[in-house]
């Protein structure tokens, strides 16, 4: 049952009896406020024409209509003009069980409608880091968490493997690589093509410095540094398809592209489609040159092609250099179209940090003044950066928490942390390395994924491990001991069926927590905000500790309430389950 339409229906049914049929007035219910006693709360201000009586007046004989006329209610309170409703148990009960009853609890109606989420969307020059695995965990989870909704997803990967950033990687180990490969170096591939991104920084800076002490300006040595100018004749020969860069380029690029995946598996992250940007941005080209002859873009002296969007409030904007090649608009242009005409789709969400935030601005803008009306269905899920304790990260100067020795750091942390507080006692070996693994990871993920996107963020390895607080490990631990206590009922051979008529106050507020799990995974889908759901787990598995600390279940007495507390204890664990899966975490069944 959906709770709110059965309560709206019954609150107009008991107006319309009161006052008569509505004729527009707005019915404002809300979930009564954790200080006042009740389930939900009805704001009478909207109704006061029609019942032409005083706001508390209005409330209590709406309040009395329903007690009386309605046998689900079973009391209420009037605290100005706002009455607070109370339902019967006997309600909280029926909903309990179907609940328990219903395996794909929190799954929404099928939709029909087809979205295509992009995330990870990595350069070939250099390995994953803590900002992409902030990416990779938003845009997983939010695919998940819309399926959940009824939609059709696509989850794709934009890999950007060409560019002059993939030049510079190209050329340093050309000049200075003598034929490293990562068989030769025991590095993973993308480790060592990004090795040699930074080595190119490092000689871009040395010869910069050597151009200003010979008196040329900063910015003129930046353009004039010969290390620049052979990498951007790498990218003209690259685009002229020349066999000997075009070799070393599909090279370099797969050694990444075995980096990658050992990656992506060990983040349980995948796709659904890959495309790369060497075989869209051509596409973009047309699509540029269809912008000219409509006269939306406008070529400059140099045979750059520009867009100017001085009266939508912007700039001008650059979508071909002089040299005819290609720049990010160009090929995200051609990216978007070819999506939305090869898959039908009702809409896509790009998965970019917030340093992007003009660039899709521009990019809707561009579409739909090309006439391309899909264009309202582009929505960029703008995320802040993950900083840590020492500051900011910098991936040319090599200073960033690579992905890989994270992953494996929070492993082993999790292990000691797991040690130390006895939680892999009684496990063999295998055990405790799943354990570990799962709970690494599961930390790692949750700590990212509560804090809403939009937040720049601080990432904490030792912090996110904390058993106690608001973290993954914690809810872990709980969905743990739920089974350690459904497997000795089910070891002692207890009936969990019986029927029980009475629920304690807690338990009736632990069922309506689990009752309001469909309107948290809508109300994630809506916003497209993971958070949502990390800190509606971690409520409900507080809420669950708290039940348990102070009520037995194994060991009450009355079989019927026994029987019932154990349902109770396995609805919150099939949940805890739901929620974590869309955060793309599992949960220990032993811990």
């Amino acid at each position: 049952m959906n709770i709110e339409k059965f309560l709206y229906e019954a609150v107009k049914s008991s107006v319309e009896a009161l006052y008569g049929e509505l004729q527009g007035e707005q019915l404002q219910i809300q979930k009564t406020r954790k200080e006042f006693e009740g389930d939900y709360t009805l704001v009478t201000f909207p109704l006061l024409k029609r019942s032409r009586k005083s706001p508390e007046a209005t409330a209590n004989e709406i309040g009395e209509y329903m007690v009386a006329n309605c046998k689900e209610v079973a009391a209420y309170n009037v605290i100005k003009g706002f009455l607070n409703i109370s339902l019967d148990p006997s309600f909280w009960s029926e909903r309990f069980c179907e609940v328990y009853a219903c395996e794909n609890f929190g799954e929404g109606e099928p939709t029909g409608k087809t979205i295509m989420i992009e995330y990870s969307s990595p350069n070939t020059n250099k390995p994953l880091h803590l900002g992409h695995i902030r990416n990779n965990l938003l845009g997983y989870s939010v695919a998940q968490i819309l399926k959940a909704n009824g939609n059709n997803v696509i989850k794709v990967n934009l890999v950007n493997d060409r560019g002059i950033h993939i030049c510079k990687s190209m050329l340093a180990w050309k000049l200075y690589g003598g034929g490293e490969t990562p068989e030769s170096s025991g590095m993973k591939g993308d480790h060592l093509v990004g090795k040699y991104y930074v080595e190119f920084d490092k000689h871009y800076k040395e010869q910069i410095k050597e151009l200003v002490a010979q008196g040329m300006s900063e910015d003129e040595a930046k353009k004039s540094a010969p290390i620049m100018l052979e990498a951007q004749e790498m990218l003209r020969k690259w685009e002229a398809k020349d066999p000997e860069v075009y070799a070393l380029w599909e090279k370099m690029n797969g050694w990444v592209y075995e980096g990658f995946d050992v990656t992506y598996k060990a983040l349980g992250v995948d796709f659904d489609k890959i495309y790369y940007e060497s075989q869209t941005y051509l596409l973009g080209k047309s699509l540029v040159e269809e912008g000219l002859q409509k006269g939306v873009f406008f070529r400059k002296e140099d045979n750059s092609v520009w867009i100017d969007l001085a009266e939508d409030g912007l700039d001008q904007k650059l979508l071909l250099r002089g040299d005819g090649t290609s720049v990010y608009m160009t090929q995200d242009l051609g990216t978007a179209f070819r999506r939305f005409e090869d898959d039908n789709l009702d809409g896509i969400i790009y998965v970019v940090g917030n340093e992007q935030n003009y660039h899709f601005q521009v990019l809707k803008l561009i579409l739909k003044k090309l006439g391309y009306d899909w264009s309202d269905g582009i929505y960029h899920l703008s995320y802040g950066m993950v900083e840590l304790p020492e500051g900011k990260m910098k991936s040319r100067e090599g200073t960033v928490v690579d992905a890989d020795d994270l992953i494996a750091d929070m492993v082993s942390t999790a292990r000691e942390m797991s040690d130390e507080l006895g939680k892999l006692d009684g496990c063999s070996e295998q055990e405790a390395n799943a354990v570990s693994t799962m709970v690494g990871l599961g930390a790692l993920k949750y700590f990212i994924l509560k804090v809403d996107p939009k937040k720049t963020m601080l990432f904490d390895p030792r912090e996110s491990i904390d058993f106690n607080g608001n973290t993954g490990p914690f809810i872990q631990y709980t969905h743990a001991r739920i089974c350690s206590i459904l497997r000795k009922a089910a070891e002692g051979g207890i009936n969990t069926e019986l029927e029980c008529s009475t629920l304690l106050p807690v338990e009736v507020e632990l069922i309506k927590s689990l009752c309001d799990y469909p309107n948290v995974v809508a109300a994630a889908g809506e916003a497209f905000a993971p958070s949502m759901i990390a800190n509606y787990t971690y409520e409900l598995s507080k809420q669950f500790n708290g039940y348990y600390h102070d009520n037995s279940i194994l060991r009450e007495e009355n079989e019927a309430v026994r029987a019932m507390r154990i349902r109770l204890a396995a609805s919150v664990a099939k949940v805890i389950r739901s929620s974590m899966k869309l955060l793309g975490i599992d949960v220990p069944e032993r811990m």
